[in-house]
Formats: C-alpha cells, sequence, structure tokens
C-alpha cells in the first residue's frame, strides 16, 4: 500500500511537472529559470539555478531573466574542472553541494545524452524519491532549454566566451547536436578552434536500424571553405532522403560542388553507414583518412582505397568498402587537423599520440562526451590553444546489444571487455 505522503509526492510531481509544460508554451528562453523555480518550489524543489555550459565546456554560467539589479549578489559561473558542479556534468550524477550538510544539489541537464549544463536545487533532507523528482525536473528543462535557444540571442551570448566568426556561424548551426544515443548506440563528436573553425563539419542521422555518418574538411581555412562544406553537407542530406547509396551521395556531392565551384573548391570526406544491429559498416573515402576502430584497449586503423576529394570532378568509379565491428568497439572520424597540426617546435600531435589517449581513455568508465571533451583540451594543450587547422572527431560507440535498463550512459566508457559481456 502507497503511504498517504507518496500520494502527496505523486500529486506535487505531477503538479510540477504539468504546470511547468502548460506555462511555458508561449515562453522565452529568459522566463524559463523564473517560471521554473516558481513551479518546482511546491514539490519541495527550491531556489532552482540553470547552469549552461559553454561552447567548449569549460565554464557553466547562470542563465538569468536579467542581471540582477546593482547591489546585489549576482549568480557567479563555475569551472567545470576542479568544482562539484563540474564532476556533477562531466559525469552525470547528482551530486549535493557539500556532503556535511546536503541541503543543495547539483543536478546533470541532460537532453537525452547530450549534456546541457547542470541544476542547483535546494531540497534539506532529500531521499531517493526527491532525488528522482529532482531528475525528473532535469529532464523536462533540457527538453524547454533545447526547443527555446534556436530563437534566442541571449543562449548564444551566454555560451559563447569571445567572438565567433561567421564560418564559425554558419558550421554550429548546421550540424547536429553534439551528442545523441539510441538504445543500441552512441554517438558524440567535438570540433576545434570552436570561434574560428573553418572547413570542418561533421554530421549523423539515424533510420532505422542505419545510422548515417559523415565528417568533412573542407579546403582552405576561411569563409568559402564554410561554404563548401555547408554546400557539402546539404547535398548529402538531400541524397540520403532520395535513397541512394554512400558512392552515389559522393559522387552528387562532387557533381554540385564542381557545378558550383568549377573545380576550384573541394572537399575531402567520409561517408559511412553502420547497421546498428549487426555492426556491419560501410563507407567511402574522398581523400580522407580511414575510419579508426578502439577495440580492447588496442587500435585498428581500417584501409580502403581513396577517391579523389569531392569538387574537383571525379572521373573514376568510387569505391565502397566494408567491415564488421565487434561488441564494445569505438568507431572514430577524424580531420587532418587532428593528427597533422605541428606545435611550436614543430612536432605533429600525431596518430600514435592520437591512439594512446583513445586506447588509455576506453578504460576510465566516462561518458563517451566526456572523453572526447577530454582529448579534445588535451589536443589544445599540445598546442598551447593555437591550432593553424580544423581538428575535427566523430566517435561512435556500439555495444553490439541493448544498454544495460536502456540506458546508455549507464555503459558509455567502459571498457569492451565489459560491454561484451553485459
Amino acid at each position: 500500500m502507497i503511504a498517504h505522503r507518496d500520494f502527496a509526492s505523486v500529486a506535487a510531481r505531477a503538479s510540477m511537472l504539468g504546470e511547468l509544460i502548460a506555462t511555458t508554451h508561449t515562453c522565452t528562453l529568459e522566463q524559463i529559470p523564473d517560471l521554473v523555480a516558481e513551479h518546482a518550489a511546491p514539490a519541495g524543489l527550491r531556489d532552482v539555478v540553470i547552469y549552461l555550459a559553454d561552447l567548449q565546456q569549460e565554464v557553466l554560467s547562470p542563465l538569468v531573466a536579467e542581471p540582477a539589479p546593482a547591489g546585489e549578489a549576482q549568480e557567479a559561473e563555475i569551472g567545470v574542472e576542479g568544482t562539484v558542479a563540474g564532476r556533477s556534468f562531466q559525469h552525470g550524477e547528482i551530486l549535493p553541494v557539500t556532503v556535511r550538510d546536503p541541503e543543495q544539489w547539483w543536478v546533470p541537464l541532460v537532453d537525452g545524452t547530450d549534456r546541457l549544463g547542470v541544476l542547483r536545487i535546494t531540497a534539506p533532507g532529500a531521499d531517493a524519491g526527491t532525488l528522482h523528482d529532482m531528475e525528473l525536473l532535469a529532464g523536462l528543462v533540457a527538453l524547454l532549454v533545447v526547443s527555446k535557444r534556436p530563437l534566442s540571442d541571449s543562449y548564444g551570448r551566454l555560451v559563447r566566451r569571445r567572438r565567433m566568426t561567421v564560418s564559425a556561424e554558419m558550421e554550429w548551426r548546421l550540424m547536429p547536436q553534439r551528442t545523441f544515443a539510441t538504445d543500441r548506440l552512441m554517438v558524440s563528436a567535438v570540433m576545434e578552434p570552436a570561434y574560428e573553425v573553418s572547413g570542418d563539419v561533421y554530421d549523423y542521422a539515424i533510420e532505422g536500424h542505419v545510422a548515417h555518418l559523415a565528417i568533412f574538411d573542407a579546403m582552405g581555412h576561411d569563409t568559402a571553405a564554410g561554404l563548401t562544406a555547408n554546400l557539402a553537407l546539404t547535398t548529402l542530406r538531400n541524397s540520403r532522403q532520395c535513397g541512394m547509396t554512400p558512392a552515389q551521395w559522393a559522387a552528387r556531392i562532387d557533381e554540385e560542388l564542381t557545378a558550383q565551384f568549377g573545380g576550384e573548391r573541394f572537399t575531402t570526406c567520409l561517408l559511412a553507414t553502420l547497421d546498428i544491429l549487426s555492426g556491419e559498416l560501410r563507407w567511402v573515402s574522398c581523400g580522407h583518412y580511414p575510419p579508426v576502430i578502439v577495440r580492447r584497449r588496442t587500435t585498428v586503423e581500417l584501409d580502403c582505397p581513396p577517391s579523389p576529394p569531392a569538387g574537383i570532378g571525379l572521373t573514376e568509379t568510387v569505391t565502397e568498402c566494408r567491415a564488421q565491428l565487434q561488441p564494445g568497439d569505438r568507431l572514430v572520424l577524424y580531420t587532418d587537423g587532428i593528427t597533422e597540426a605541428r606545435n611550436r617546435q614543430g612536432e605533429e600531435f600525431g596518430m600514435e599520440r592520437f591512439a594512446d589517449f583513445l586506447t588509455r581513455h576506453q578504460a576510465d568508465e566516462l561518458p563517451v562526451p566526456e572523453t572526447l571533451r577530454r582529448l579534445i583540451h588535451h589536443h589544445l594543450a599540445y598546442h598551447e590553444r593555437r591550432l593553424n587547422d580544423d581538428a575535427t572527431v566523430l566517435l561512435v560507440e556500439w555495444p553490439g546489444r541493448p544498454y544495460p535498463k536502456g540506458r546508455p550512459e549507464a555503459l558509455a566508457g567502459l571498457p569492451p571487455e565489459t560491454a561484451d559481456n553485459t
């Protein structure tokens, strides 16, 4: 039998979530913080503050309706590294602000598996039911933020640390969210230099039991490179929806770029499909690096005869290659800005260093997005945060079977042996 207080808790939770949904249909992003705080309080979740991660996932900034009046305390930004809030963001855990007196809590703000930030919630004496309520509230707030942010210039100003180039603006608006998962697959990506990226783009989409994957590296480091990448990616999406094969995608991209730029602009690209049920990988390469598989603390670089870059007029048949993934494999697509970029001493980051980082962190039990966040910050540190070329990584984790209890974050980051024996 359910106790009376449990009925009251369920009613309060339903009221909180239902009324919040109803009142936010016509609200703006800036109105969400006050509405969330207002409707969460009757359910025992008080003083809710929303913190959103910046573009490079280095700080968490409070989302507020408007700055506090002069003389009143402002909510401060919080670093991701070395803080409890940052740990909650990195690991996806609900954590008390202070262990000795857990009246306030950090709650991960996640849209599916795409990390947005954290909530700070006051809830003295929180029990398991209260923590569950926090998780439900965070899930709804994440959906609200994602639905409102495309039409909010305030969001862009909040999550950016400096001015962004026009080319980078085009590309971030073109690409899908950085992390997505189903019960059988997790996809995550990173890209730097975040505010000056020009020719790199990534893409993914799910069609039934097939995942479409792509990465592009357009010629140049200017706005024209961004335009080239934009046209290539848009052509790819149009071709996929026309029911074409990967080889036909490549030919169509080449045709469109050649027609538009007369052979003066081109892009390398790798276009792939992954059967989510069987693990069969099919791909074509137009002058691009082949995929890499991270498998049981080793890396396997796949081989496939590349065709010329798209945009110079393909005169030969594009070769489609195949490979079979094993349960627990991580598939990595990347651009040459990862391996070929040199530091001030003239030393390349290199494939060996890249592969070593991926294999060492395979066993760290970190979520896939956190592994990539650490990889790109390691890469930036190696180059003293000065990149002369775009560096992009798209990582796909394939467990070979449904994730435990339908929660990919429960398995993301575990070593392949664990995935294989789940």
